[in-house]
Order: C-alpha cells, then sequence, then structure tokens
C-alpha cells in the first residue's frame, strides 16, 4: 500500500497519536528541574545566572551567583514561551513541553525517511515507532527534567539534518544545524567531519548514489565545506562568549564544575574525558542486564545503564543498509564519531533506564535503517519483532522511571 496524497496528514496523526501516550506516561512524574525555562527567563533579562536553586546537584556556584552547567540552546528555544508565560508556569507545564518535543521527533521520523525513498506507510511507521518507542526517547519524555529535554531537541535538530542531507545539502544550513545541537548535546558536534565528507560529489552516473564505492571525484567542494564552517561558526563563537562571560574562561564550560555526588564526583576526579572511563562506558552501553526480582515486573534495572541489545535490539536492522552506497559509511562514521566523547565522558548517565547518552548517535544508526529499506524492502516480520520488543521494554521504562530511585 502507497502512501496517500497528502503523507504530513498521516504525519501529523502518528505524531498526535504519539504525544497522548507520552504525555499520559509523564503527565504524573515532577522532575523538579525545570532549570531551561530559568535560563530562558535570565536569557531575556540580560544575564546567564539564575535566580533559583533546583536542586543540590548539577548546579554551578561561582562568585556568588548560580548557573546552569548544560548547554543553552533549549534555553534560548523556550524565550519566547517563557516570555508569554514566565518561568514557572513553563516548569509547570514541563511534562506536556516535552510531550510535544517527542511527538516532533515522531512526526520527522515519519517524514524524514520519504526524503530517503521509503514510500510504504507501514515502513514509516515502523521507523517512527523504532526511533519514538524503542529506543530511550520514551523515557527521557517520561523522566524529563533539565538532563533530558536537551536529547529531545538535540534529535530534533539531528533529524532536520539528516532531512537537509538527503534533500537540498544546503551546506550552511547543514553547518547551523550542527551548530545549534552542538549548543544542545555537544557530542553531535563529532558528526561535522561526516557531514563534510557527505558533500563530496558522488560519481557522474549512478543513480541515486547507489553502488558509488570507488574513484574519489575529481573535485573536492571547497566552497560547501566554507558554507558548511560558515554556518557552524557563529555557534562556536557564542559557545567561547558564554563560557568567558559567566566563568571569565572561553573554554570552561561549567561541566568540571557542577556540584556532584560523591560517588560521581570520585569519577570525575579521574578526569572529565578519559580512557578510565571507557570500560564502565562500554559497560552500561553492551553489556549490563537488569536484576530479576520476585515480584511484579520481574526485573529491576540499577539506573546506571542497560545494554543497547536489550533495549533496543531493532537498530540492528542497520546492518541492512546498502554498504556500496557511501552514503552508508559517513553515517556510520557519524554514529561512531559522536560516540568517542560519550565513552570518554565520566557522566555515564546516571539516572538512566538503558544508556540515555547513545540517543546523541542513535539518529544516525536510524538512518541506515531507513536506507536499509529504502534500497533492499520492507521490513520482514522478525525486524517487526525487534521493534516490538524494545517497545515492551520501553513501556517497562514507564514503570520504572516512578519507581526506581
Amino acid at each position: 500500500m502507497r502512501l496517500s496524497q497528502r503523507p504530513w496528514v498521516a504525519g501529523i496523526a502518528v505524531a498526535a497519536v504519539a504525544f497522548l501516550v507520552y504525555w499520559l506516561s509523564n503527565r504524573m512524574f515532577d522532575a523538579g528541574r525545570g532549570d531551561l525555562f530559568y535560563l530562558a527567563d535570565a536569557f531575556l533579562h540580560g544575564r546567564t545566572s539564575i535566580d533559583v536553586i533546583l536542586g543540590p546537584n548539577d548546579i554551578i556556584r561561582f562568585n556568588g551567583q548560580v548557573y546552569v552547567p548544560f548547554a543553552p540552546f533549549p534555553a534560548i528555544l523556550f524565550m519566547p514561551l517563557v516570555a508569554v508565560i514566565g518561568p514557572v508556569a513553563a516548569d509547570q507545564l514541563e511534562p506536556g513541553i516535552n510531550a510535544g518535543l517527542a511527538a516532533f521527533v515522531v512526526f520527522l521520523a515519519w517524514w524524514v525517511p520519504g526524503r530517503m525513498g521509503v514510500t510504504r506507510w507501514r515502513d514509516r511507521l515502523a521507523l517512527a515507532v523504532l526511533l519514538g518507542f524503542s529506543t530511550q526517547v520514551w523515557w527521557v519524555t517520561t523522566r524529563g527534567g533539565v538532563w533530558h529535554t536537551g536529547h529531545l531537541v538535540a534529535m530534533i535538530l539531528t533529524l532536520l539534518l539528516l532531512a537537509e542531507m538527503f534533500g537540498r545539502r544546503r551546506a550552511a544550513l547543514m553547518g547551523l544545524l550542527v551548530g545549534l545541537a552542538f549548543l544542545t548535546r555537544a557530542p553531535v558536534a563529532f558528526a561535522a567531519p561526516a557531514v563534510a565528507l557527505w558533500l563530496v560529489p558522488r560519481p557522474v552516473g549512478l543513480p541515486n548514489g547507489l553502488h558509488d564505492i570507488g574513484p574519489w571525484s575529481d573535485r573536492l567542494p571547497w566552497r560547501d565545506w566554507v558554507l558548511l564552517a560558515a554556518g557552524l561558526l557563529p555557534c562556536l563563537l557564542f559557545f567561547f562568549w558564554y563560557n568567558f562571560v559567566r566563568f571569565g574562561d572561553p573554554l570552561e564550560s561549567g561541566y568540571a564544575l557542577a556540584v556532584l555526588p560523591e560517588w560521581l564526583q570520585a569519577i570525575r576526579d579521574q578526569g572529565l574525558f578519559s580512557l578510565s572511563h571507557v570500560g564502565m562506558n562500554i559497560d552500561y552501553l553492551f553489556l549490563k542486564t537488569p536484576k530479576q526480582i520476585p515480584e511484579f515486573p520481574y526485573f529491576r534495572p540499577d539506573g546506571l545503564g542497560m545494554s543497547v541489545l536489550i533495549t533496543s535490539p531493532a537498530l540492528l536492522l542497520a546492518l541492512r543498509a546498502p554498504w556500496r552506497d557511501r552514503r552508508s559509511w559517513w553515517l556510520l562514521l557519524a554514529a561512531v564519531l559522536v560516540l568517542i566523547p560519550t565513552l570518554l565522558y565520566y557522566g555515564g548517565g546516571w539516572l538512566q533506564y538503558g544508556y540515555r547518552y547513545f540517543l546523541d548517535s542513535i539518529p544516525f544508526v536510524w538512518a541506515l535503517v531507513a536506507m536499509g529499506i529504502a534500497h533492499r524492502g520492507p521490513i520482514r516480520w522478525w525486524g517487526w519483532l525487534l521493534i516490538g520488543w524494545g517497545v515492551l521494554v520501553s513501556l517497562g521504562g514507564v514503570y520504572w522511571a516512578y519507581n526506581l530511585t
């Protein structure tokens, strides 16, 4: 069955259902950490410090001021809303706001595959369900708070980047999207080299970039690379300015200054980024399993992490990507490059269900799944089972969002 002439209508309908599910999941949970709304209010009043203390941890006390250690673009995004209703009301509406952001992720997961050549409605639905409900998107939407809202905004920006990569490939816009994602979730910036390689012209005469592993083009896209850098540069300059205004050092992001629990402080003392953290993060990402318990729901996560092979096994469908198309390799490169700083980072992502830091890489892996559908045909029954398993595990995350401390 082919999509109707109004795929936008179908996408909006899917997103509306997703919003309802997310809102029913998170409406009773109060994260108590609407830092981004108070930071938006600070920006509106010409300040970079906030005038409230929302928790004992993950805040910065510096020169008698309180600062938010997390990246600032989501706060900039919320400035119009906060200007109208104020930060307190926005904080109270956070479950609905996050549900809306997550629903927009689902809408993009329906729409973007159309640019990749995915035309069948059930395949687009599968991709939307995979990204929205078979990954940690559902968990971060349910838990909410400053730690998780950034994930949703970064995923939206990355999906818009993918839409442009498979669309008009406007280099300046791609650079801007990478930059804004950097100001939301810093590891996403490491995808920039893969995005630059994406702009290299494909060999002439090959339809849709297929089977193009071979000689490079006889010219490099210097103009596009300059435009890519030009789109990224304002975000980098803002990053350095923002750090300098707060801490007097353009390279001090604030993550090294945030107040932490003692056990997490001990890990950070080994280095904000260090090879000593790689084993821990690999365990959280690939190896960690939940503990069996005798009562419902018969398993209990420890909040440190859970293997992606348990939470999102359908991402293995990325293996069906057309590997003779060099674009598949650039997407894989982007996913790996974004993962590198995550594996080196001290934080681990606690408290979490699954490994939420992998959300920064997941859009690129998900795009490989979409390319596999476009070039090798629909998802088979076993692929749907993998997606369904991830949905069931994520549904368990809704329960543990209210019962895991």
